[in-house]
């Protein structure tokens, strides 16, 4: 057992970016300087990958498959072959990586944005209860962003370093005037920041319809809150009735059939145009009803759900474009939030982005409104045909049965936070995910295959690879992060690894080895438990669906005194409950803490 926990004492910065300081720099130069992705070794790869399945395939599999692995790796067999022309790639590109991933991660995947891709964040719940408060919130949030935004434009953005390492800023670049395109096979993005003439609006939705808002002044100074305020106003008093077409609903379909809609929606040039404003647009605001009034203990479950998906046709689904990459949501009853589409960046820049947002609307405001009158929000106006009309029928119903089947738990663990694990020389994000491991252990008395994202921002458009949690010392009693956890953020994981290889075959139009046919590759793929920690100064949690049906998705930004949880599972499965994982998580923390009080230091 002490073997066990003196894995746990492993420096944080190995485990994944927790802390990072920032100093300013330009971008570009910045980026050039920053090393490429390397390709891992070849038997380095195949070795973590063997010891990756140990603890969650049955012996007999695993020895087929350790025979596969031999196979693959024959001095000028295939998997040489597949490795030479990996590391041609990386030679030849800035990230050898970048492009399949976007790919195959976001645009090549089918399933509805929303719950399957999408993440929501939720916000610490506001104080106010009406349209004045809600409105006076979403200016001040709105001028907070366009305080983010000025640092992006003129490359001021403090660059980001990692234990001395500077980190690539790209997904900063990414998140706004930016808009995910459905097709009917393949979606795209398109950003528009780089245009001649780049976005200065940007898109409000109440009551289902949007308008779009231009937020600069002629001579390019960004609107005040006051006057952002105005035009808040003069777009809720135009849109008192709730519009009986929820356009936006569309976007929350399966990708091939929003696909289809959206070429059939686009045909009409007034749709066309008020869709590309849509898309063109910096953020999306969406200012939302009242939610279903609930007990305090059920609030941030409620809230979790509302960023993801917003509730069902019937409430607040339907008040959304889910293709945008930012979406701001502001209810009347204080519930505040926002949900990104995940193509552009992951969670942590997302992150920076509210807590420098969060910072600056506790400011007050010292500018004073110049008394200049301000043209109306243009309403975005669509044609809706009856084959729109059965579209949109068809998104409403297929939104609600995602509704009903999304089983989510939100929850603040009050016991200790980052503070503990530290105080006992842990990396809290370890402490936290052999907690997780035990708490799965408990509930299903096996292993399943854990996949926790690291970020490889420590090189030119590093995205994730993953650290797996699961391993033969987890088995022995869930120990805390094996080798390839220690590898992961050095860029020699091997879920990237494996996946590049397999791309590589697929281009170089060779037969697919067997090792991607065999069982194991698709067990130790079907991630039951898939983890990400986002921390963050604000007190907030994100929250994202589960990877597959049978599976969790485990959200968590330790505070200094407290963790908040975000817990999601299907209803559709009967063998996941998010409230179950929660309280077993909760228990697994306590009993490790008893633990580690109980054990002399000394022997640690």
């Amino acid at each position: 057992m002490l073997g066990i926990l003196a894995g746990m004492v492993k420096p944080s910065s190995l485990v994944k970016p927790v802390s990072v300081t920032r100093i300013a720099g330009r971008y570009l130069a910045h980026q050039e300087g920053l090393p490429k992705l390397p390709v891992p070794p070849l038997q380095q790869t195949c070795e973590h990958y063997l010891a990756a399945l140990t603890p969650i395939m049955d012996p007999e599999e695993l020895n087929h498959t350790r025979k596969l692995l031999e196979e693959f790796q024959k001095p000028g067999g295939v998997g040489e072959r597949l490795q030479k022309g990996l590391e041609q790639r990386a030679k030849k590109m800035e990230n050898w990586l970048s492009d399949w991933w976007l790919q195959t991660a976001y645009l090549d995947y089918r399933m509805p944005v929303v719950v399957h891709s999408s993440p929501g964040v939720v916000l610490p719940r506001m104080e106010f209860s009406d349209r004045q408060g809600q409105m006076r919130y979403a200016a001040k949030l709105i001028a907070g962003v366009l305080d983010f935004k000025s640092m992006i434009d003129n490359e001021t953005l403090p660059v980001e370093y990692l234990g001395g390492k500077p980190l690539c800023m790209n997904q900063y670049y990414q998140v706004l005037s930016s808009c995910r395109i459905p097709g009917t096979k393949r979606d795209t993005v398109v950003n528009y920041t780089l245009d001649k003439r780049p976005p200065t609006h940007i898109t409000v939705v109440h009551n289902f319809q949007f308008f779009v808002l231009d937020v600069y002044n002629s001579d390019g100074t960004p609107l005040t809150v006051d006057q952002i305020y105005i035009q808040l106003e003069k777009i809720w008093n135009s849109s008192l009735q709730t519009n009986k077409e929820p356009i936006g609903i569309l976007t929350s379909n399966h990708r091939n059939s929003w696909g289809k809609a959206y070429n059939n929606l686009i045909k009409d040039k007034t749709n066309k145009e008020s869709v590309r404003a849509i898309q063109k647009s910096i953020f999306t605001v969406c200012l939302d009803a009242p939610m279903p009034r609930v007990s305090d203990d059920m609030y941030r479950t409620c809230a979790g759900v509302q960023m993801l998906h917003g509730g069902g046709s019937r409430w607040n689904s339907g008040n959304r474009w889910f293709d945008k990459t930012l979406q701001f949501i502001i209810g009347e009853d204080g519930t505040c939030g926002l949900i990104y589409e995940h193509a552009p960046a992951e969670g942590p820049p997302i992150v920076s982005l509210i807590d420098h947002v969060v910072e600056y609307m506790k400011k007050s405001e010292m500018v004073r409104t110049p008394m200049v009158p301000l043209r109306m929000p243009q309403k975005l106006r669509f044609h809706i045909t009856p084959e729109i009309k059965k579209d949109i029928e068809e998104a409403k119903q297929n939104m609600n049965i995602m509704v009903h089947d999304l089983d989510m738990k939100v929850s603040v663990f009050s016991h200790f936070g980052k503070d503990f694990p530290k105080s006992q020389k842990m990396s809290p994000d370890a402490f936290i995910q052999i907690s997780l491991q035990l708490a799965y252990y408990r509930i299903y008395k096996r292993c399943c295959p854990t996949y926790e994202s690291a970020s490889l921002r420590m090189f030119r458009l590093g995205r994730t690879d993953t650290i797996r949690s699961t391993s033969i010392d987890s088995d022995k009693f869930v120990k805390a992060m094996d080798d390839p956890a220690k590898h992961a953020i050095r860029g020699q994981a091997i879920d990237r690894h494996l996946l590049g290889l397999k791309l590589q075959a697929i281009e170089d139009l060779a037969a697919l080895p067997e090792i991607f046919m065999d069982t194991s590759y698709a067990v130790v793929l079907h991630f039951n438990l898939s983890t990400s920690q986002v921390p963050a100064k604000t007190n907030c949690v994100m929250c994202f669906g589960p990877v597959v049906p049978d599976g969790y998705g485990v959200c968590y930004n330790p505070m200094d005194t407290h963790i908040n949880f975000a817990v999601s599972a299907f209803d559709s499965c009967q063998d996941t409950n998010a409230a179950r994982l929660a309280q077993a998580l909760e228990d697994a923390l306590l009993d490790i803490k008893t633990l580690l009080e109980q054990t002399p230091k000394a022997k640690l």
